[in-house]
């Protein structure tokens, strides 16, 4: 009876491993036909969905690849002026010297005033890069790879897969032997993903 319970015992926990690791199945390259065989679903895949993380990791790694810029630094400045002072009924803010000309008297530097400078020059030494956490980066890519396999989530973002049988979707390795465009998208129609190929081209 021992061996029986044993038995028993691994035929269940066999039983309950493969609750817990749901199965994906694989299309045929040749046709997209499903194959009878099945492959357990990649832990990856069981990963937690942030969003948050995402965001965070997607935004600033693209800064990453900013160039630096700035305003040229006599901008604004290119004048002599200087304030009238207190005592006249005007503003304190400077004013272009000389006469004979309409530029005579009109204010100059500041931010507020017509071919002034901007408030707070931009510098080059600006920190424009992001160093951003190597285990969140990783964190970030499972939990995306993880998110294209819910099809609520894949069809939000605009994807037309209503026609594809099970996201995701696998297929087998042959297709790394194809050569010509034809068959790509004979196979792409056959699986039923085609048609988020027509929504790119339109796009």
């Amino acid at each position: 009876s021992s061996g029986i319970n044993a038995e028993y015992g691994e035929h269940f926990f066999s039983l309950l491993s493969t609750m817990a690791r749901p199965q994906v199945s694989i299309h045929g390259c040749e046709d997209g036909a499903l194959i009878s065989r099945q492959l357990p679903l990649p832990s990856i895949f069981k990963a937690p969905i942030r969003p948050d993380v995402v965001h965070f990791v997607h935004s600033n790694i693209a800064k990453n690849h900013r160039q630096a810029y700035a305003v040229s630094k006599e901008a604004g400045h290119q004048t002599s002026a200087e304030s009238w002072g207190t005592g006249r009924a005007v503003a304190r803010i400077p004013r272009v010297r000389g006469g004979g000309t309409h530029r005579s008297g009109q204010g100059a530097y500041g931010n507020m005033c017509r071919s002034g400078r901007m408030f707070a020059p931009t510098k080059t030494w600006r920190k424009w890069h992001r160093r951003v956490n190597r285990k969140m980066r990783r964190y970030a890519i499972c939990s995306a790879v993880a998110a294209s396999a819910l099809p609520a989530l894949v069809m939000a973002r605009g994807h037309r897969i209503d026609k594809v049988s099970e996201v995701p979707c696998v297929i087998e390795a042959g297709i790394e032997a194809m050569s010509k465009t034809k068959q790509a998208v004979q196979l792409l129609k056959s699986i039923g993903a085609y048609d988020d190929v027509e929504k790119a081209k339109e796009s």
